[in-house]
């Protein structure tokens, strides 16, 4: 003989659940069922069940419910070289979008202030999964254990140089004058010096000050400690619509670099491959889908950036041409990041790039 619990379908806080009624409960606690004597009481309750699971699955298509996590899901933990900049925002997309679960992936992401600090993390074991610089594959060769497998960005179109809107009004008065980075070797660093090498000043022409975070360096530059920051456009804009700061320079003239590159810890590459090929396939998902939809790419870049929608929606507009599409890597831009090595003295002679980066794992 069995026993079959009738199921009733309610609602407690925009969840739905299924529980047995206190009137049914009682009744089968006395009783039992015979299985074909009572064919339909047995319908019911199964009418019940498909009812709920079919409203459940609705709910859940609109949002109500949100899809538990898959099981098999494996944890990566992502760092992001700093927390504020668009061209980070493809992980937040991606995440929220449901991308990387699709791919078995449960993302856990982690904000730095600058290239060196989250390469410290790789090296620690803190991180599995780097988004950084082109510049920071120099680590490599002084012993990071790391690999470059995406070329993530092309053109440093993300970054500006600002200053106050009372400091210089061309980059030949920069001369001399203190501008602030996120930290030493990082892009922010190369950027600026590749401009005072470009005035014929040599890489050390303009003062670099690594600052950490940039909440911090914009205080600076308010209070006159500095006499300017390279940052992100999106927090330039913000500054310019605010009137607390002026674009003096951009450098859409740089052409043949790699501002992005995407890293994982060897320890990743030999014990779990097939994560960073599940996290690379993600990756270029999503900057698809950001792509065909700038209106919610915008709505969820803001909120992660903190930043105005209408500001979020320059910054898109700017910045979409730089992601690339298939993370292969550019031999000029490669050959650019090997001579900027050497000339920032953070390597005596430029590195064999071909043992800092692999396509290996590259959606096919």
């Amino acid at each position: 003989m069995t026993t079959r619990r009738y199921a009733q379908f309610f609602f407690r806080r925009g969840e739905a659940c299924l529980a047995p009624t206190r009137s049914t409960a009682s009744r089968i606690e006395h009783h039992s069922i015979p299985l074909l004597s009572h064919a339909r009481p047995l319908f019911v309750t199964l009418k019940y069940l498909l009812s709920a699971a079919t409203i459940a699955l609705a709910l859940s298509a609109f949002g109500v419910i949100a899809a538990p996590a898959s099981a098999s899901a494996e944890k990566l933990r992502v760092g992001k070289a700093v927390a504020e900049a668009f061209s980070f925002a493809p992980l937040d997309i991606g995440m929220r979008k449901g991308i990387f679960a699709r791919h078995g992936l449960e993302i856990e992401s982690v904000a730095f202030t600058g290239d060196a600090r989250m390469q410290q993390a790789m090296a620690s074991d803190s991180i599995d999964i780097a988004l950084g610089s082109g510049p920071a594959m120099a680590f490599i060769v002084k012993g990071s254990p790391v690999k470059a497998v995406a070329a993530m960005a092309g053109p440093p179109l993300l970054m500006a140089i600002v200053v106050r809107p009372d400091g210089a009004k061309t980059v030949a008065e920069l001369k001399g004058r203190k501008i602030s980075v996120s930290t030493a070797g990082s892009l922010t660093y190369w950027l600026v010096s590749e401009t005072s090498r470009r005035q014929g000043w040599g890489p050390k022409g303009i003062e670099i000050a690594p600052m950490g975070a940039m909440p911090g360096q914009i205080a600076a530059m308010k209070r006159g400690d500095i006499d300017g920051a390279i940052m992100d456009v999106g927090n330039a804009f913000e500054l310019e619509k605010k009137g607390e700061g002026r674009i003096l320079v951009s450098f859409t003239d740089i052409t043949d670099f790699h501002i992005h590159v995407i890293f994982a810890t060897d320890k990743l590459i030999a014990e779990h491959p097939r994560l960073v090929r599940a996290f690379l396939k993600g990756w270029f998902e999503t900057i698809a889908v950001m792509r065909g939809n700038k209106e919610e790419t915008v709505a969820i870049a803001a909120e992660v950036t903190s930043k105005d929608e209408d500001v979020t929606a320059r910054v898109y507009d700017v910045i979409m041409p730089m992601f690339s599409d298939t993370g292969k890597f550019n031999p000029d831009a490669l050959a650019t990041l090997a001579k900027s090595y050497v000339e920032l003295q953070l390597l005596p002679a430029e590195p064999e790039m071909a043992k800092l980066y692999t396509e290996e794992f590259l959606p096919k």
